[in-house]
């Protein structure tokens, strides 16, 4: 694949080129103002990557020989639809490497995915700062929804478990 006349390459990430892979995600949370992945964390993804079936799928973009992308996502389900949809978790490019098509084609390498799979959608989300990456998903035909993302974090649900005693499937 050519990106803006440069050769990129997409590759699955696997253990051979997992820690590429975190040095992006770490990129992305100092982007978005987040904590980067705990050392803790960053061993269950290194063991993630490796499992079959592994829990997410992750894609790395190479150009020159070097990782200037990634993409991770998974599937999930629509009950409305009854089809499987894939749920793009990230998508990230380094900043000097931006607006030479490599997101496009990561972006790209995902819907194939999602038809290939027979999902009737894909969903993600975007930080409400982060202007640039609607515009992004808009130029890709995607249109912005009216929901608002809810998080109960490992903490919040062990306190609501331990306050509420929380019903049990038999």
């Amino acid at each position: 694949m050519r990106a803006a006349g440069r050769e990129v390459e997409i590759v699955q990430a696997s253990p051979g080129n997992v820690e590429a892979l975190l040095s992006l995600i770490t990129e992305l949370a100092e982007f978005e103002g987040l904590e980067p992945p705990t050392e803790e964390a960053r061993e269950r993804l290194r063991h993630h990557i490796a499992v079959s079936p592994a829990p997410f799928h992750a894609f790395i973009a190479y150009s020159d020989g070097r990782a200037v992308g990634y993409i991770t996502y998974y599937f999930t389900y629509s009950t409305f639809l009854a089809e499987p949809t894939l749920f793009l978790e990230d998508i990230y490019v380094r900043e000097e490497e931006r607006m030479q098509g490599i997101g496009g084609k990561l972006f790209r390498h995902c819907v194939r995915e999602a038809i290939a799979k027979g999902c009737g959608r894909m969903e993600w989300c975007a930080l409400n700062w982060n202007v640039d990456a609607m515009a992004f998903y808009e130029r890709q035909g995607a249109r912005r929804m009216d929901w608002t993302f809810f998080r109960l974090d490992r903490k919040a649900m062990e306190r609501l478990e331990a306050k509420e005693g929380a019903a049990r499937l038999v």
